[in-house]
């Protein structure tokens, strides 16, 4: 099928990608014309495993192209899916401009019936404001079909999440789009949800804000595994094999942070307000995850003490492993705390350092893991990336002042560090 879609970043990006490699037509769209000349030359301005590959492969046979004309992908395409940023304000409700804009965009150039898909998270009952807008500013007249279609990528494994989906959810307002929707994913060989509009908006954000709720619940049981001499690890396995509440996102540590779970559990409180019933249990989510800073902050102080002019290095400034994204990563936070007490901080991260040199300055980005451990009285694992694990922790250790690991992600083996001769914290181990 034709597809096109409005908005090039992460989650337009990879599903553009991933629609044209089960063989669709794509049109990518982004009104950044400097982001469009470097896709058409091949470069790729994020990192997610194995998306390049597919971009180059796709662009190559003809499967998949970028443009800035919005014109352009509308008449070229049955479906027009929208992927624009939808960015948190002040008091937590969500900006819909970038949508609105789209929206009015879509109806200047509309001119026989299309199917329009909000792919981009946003607050119940945006879909009708969507389908409000065109109709509004349609001068054509022209019919269309406004369909939800949420994502539920994650970063650093977007690219198999999109390939072999748990589920597919589309909300419509009548029968008309679903074939046609049915027929964009069943290369997918994914179960279908069929929803209402409001109903498939309100999975996106409920389903986040679960997701949320767990890693804070582990975070809160970790608290009290440190004071009862628990291990956190062992309680979450314990936990996660009653099929009925499952081992993923019981993983304790500094806590959440990306571009989605803080922006969602705070859109999901907003929208709860305004609609009149209150989901204060998300506000004890968002608490425990704050506290998870000031817990690990302590842990560093009692053992170094003082922290001003200590020489730290901190192992990851994405917000998770397998991803260059750095907005808003506990691993940043971290560091700012680090630096704002006057420490001395040196970080190294594989693929974000980048984009961390626009969430913080003051610190020292090294060239690679290893040089971290130069001169530093401790070390801080604060993303999780798998080749952490894997460094020459035995060596390295000579390299120290002083053998310290503040483990935030839970990711070594304690005995095997232990055994090396560090002096190892973990979250509730």
């Amino acid at each position: 099928m034709k597809l096109s879609i409005i908005g090039s970043g992460y989650v337009g990006l990879v599903t553009g990608t991933c629609f044209a490699e089960v063989g669709h037509h794509v049109t990518c769209i982004d009104n950044n014309k400097e982001k469009i000349k470097q896709l058409r030359e091949g470069h790729i301005p994020i990192y997610e495993p194995g998306l390049e590959d597919l971009i180059k492969s796709n662009v190559a046979n003809g499967r998949l192209k970028f443009t800035d004309s919005i014109k352009e992908g509308v008449d070229d395409s049955e479906v027009v899916f929208i992927a624009v940023p939808t960015p948190p304000q002040p008091d937590g409700s969500v900006d819909l401009t970038y949508i609105e804009g789209v929206a009015r965009e879509i109806a200047g150039v509309l001119t026989g019936y299309r199917i329009i898909v909000d792919k981009s998270t946003v607050p119940v009952k945006t879909g009708e404001k969507v389908a409000e807008t065109i109709a509004r500013y349609n001068k054509a007249k022209a019919d269309f079909d406004v369909v939800s279609n949420p994502e539920f990528l994650r970063e650093g494994c977007a690219v198999a999440d999109l390939m072999n989906p748990d589920r597919v959810v589309i909300g419509v307002k009548g029968e008309r789009p679903v074939a046609t929707m049915k027929k964009i994913y069943e290369p997918f060989h994914a179960p279908i949800y069929i929803t209402d509009i409001n109903s498939a908006e309100l999975i996106k954000h409920a389903a986040n804000s679960f997701l949320a709720l767990k890693i804070s619940y582990i975070n809160a049981v970790a608290a009290i595994c440190e004071a009862s001499g628990a291990n956190v690890d062992e309680v979450a396995d314990g936990m996660g094999a009653d099929k009925r509440i499952g081992r993923a996102f019981l993983n304790a540590g500094l806590g959440y942070g990306g571009s989605c779970f803080p922006k969602d559990i705070k859109a999901f409180i907003n929208i709860s307000e305004q609609l009149g019933s209150p989901f204060n249990l998300l506000k004890e989510v968002e608490h425990i995850n704050e506290q998870q800073i000031d817990r690990f902050m302590k842990k560093i102080r009692d053992k170094l003490w003082v922290l001003k002019e200590k020489n730290i290095g901190v192992l990851g400034l994405a917000f998770k492993g397998d991803t260059d994204d750095c907005r808003s990563s506990v691993a940043i936070a971290l560091c700012k705390r680090l630096v704002a007490e006057g420490a001395k901080v040196r970080a190294y991260d594989p693929q974000g350092m980048e984009k961390a040199k626009n969430e913080i300055s003051g610190i020292e980005i090294c060239s690679s893991a290893e040089d971290v451990f130069n001169g530093a009285e401790a070390i801080v694992v604060a993303t999780e990336w798998k080749e952490f694990r894997a460094l020459p922790w035995g060596s390295l250790k000579d390299k120290m002042v002083t053998p310290l690991v503040f483990d935030g992600r839970n990711l070594l083996d304690v005995k095997t560090l232990r055994g090396f001769g560090y002096t190892y914290f973990g979250v509730g181990r």
